[in-house]
């Protein structure tokens, strides 16, 4: 078998990728969507933690590609620095330090000039919590004391009232924990989360569950006369599940509310790959 080539993840899948997770795809889904695989797309969420990153925009002060090829341009038509300047309306030092910081006339090329400059273009500010150690070790510490946290934001304020520096917010630690390229908090903290998610999901739009129920019905489309509990003969199942896998079958007559059990619910149950306890207690809702 021949060897399988690497390709980087372009801007447009980028965005593409973010947008199915904001509508609450699942990571298989979406990967089969780009034609990727899990893990490439798994990478590329870890590295901001399932948080839609911001989108990059140049600054209108800043030399644009389009500029850069005039001064490119202007070198090799051998123009002087100030009616290259004069042509694009810029100050001749500004034209001068371009030429001067991506190696003079001699060397200079524009695209590889604008790829350097949107390069250094980056500030990353560091973390609140790494440029802190003794917030950052009391957060640590209260997290391995199962506390979320907002209850850690809000204690904060409570028990250091005079002293702002030690005052952090819920959404910055959450961020911390699951950015571990911040190097604040150990990847460890997370197992200590009620919800044990290593990223974020999305808020406004509930996560999409790809289910092994083939032909399920909607609750919805029950009949009217099986709402009322006027007539006897309708059945409403449901499946419990518990720790370690265990499951516990309920199906109850609407009318009656008397419990039973029904073979079919159990085989139904077993296709969509759920075992069910055998014997288990019928639990009426």
């Amino acid at each position: 078998m021949g060897k399988r080539t690497w390709r980087a993840i372009s801007v447009a899948e980028r965005a593409q990728l973010w947008e199915r997770w904001r509508h609450g795809e699942s990571i298989g889904v979406i990967a089969t969507a780009l034609g990727r695989t899990s893990s490439s797309v798994q990478r590329a969420m870890e590295a901001t933690g399932g948080m839609t990153p911001r989108i990059r925009r140049r600054s209108e002060r800043v030399l644009s590609l389009i500029e850069r090829e005039e001064i490119s341009r202007g070198i090799g038509a051998g123009q002087s620095i100030r009616t290259i300047a004069r042509r694009l309306g810029r100050c001749g030092s500004t034209v001068s330090r371009e030429i001067r910081r991506h190696g003079g006339q001699e060397r200079y090329r524009a695209a590889r000039a604008d790829a350097r400059a949107w390069d250094r273009a980056r500030r990353p500010k560091a973390c609140r919590l790494a440029g802190h150690p003794p917030l950052r070790d009391q957060v640590a510490e209260w997290l391995a004391l199962q506390w979320s946290p907002q209850q850690i934001s809000a204690a904060l304020v409570r028990i250091y009232p005079d002293d702002q520096s030690m005052r952090v917010s819920h959404e910055t630690i959450y961020r911390t924990l699951f950015i571990q390229a911040r190097g604040a908090l150990k990847k460890e903290l997370l197992a200590h989360l009620r919800t044990r998610r290593h990223r974020r999901r999305p808020h406004q739009v509930q996560p999409i569950h790809h289910g092994s129920i083939s032909g399920e019905l909607s609750i919805s489309e029950r009949p009217a006369e099986a709402a009322d509990r006027a007539v006897p003969g309708h059945w409403e199942g449901d499946l419990l599940c518990g720790s370690q896998g265990s499951q516990i079958a309920t199906l109850v007559e609407r009318h009656s509310k008397s419990p039973s059990q029904c073979p079919g619910t159990a085989r139904s149950a077993a296709s969509a790959g759920r075992s069910l306890i055998d014997n288990s207690p019928l639990i009426e809702p």
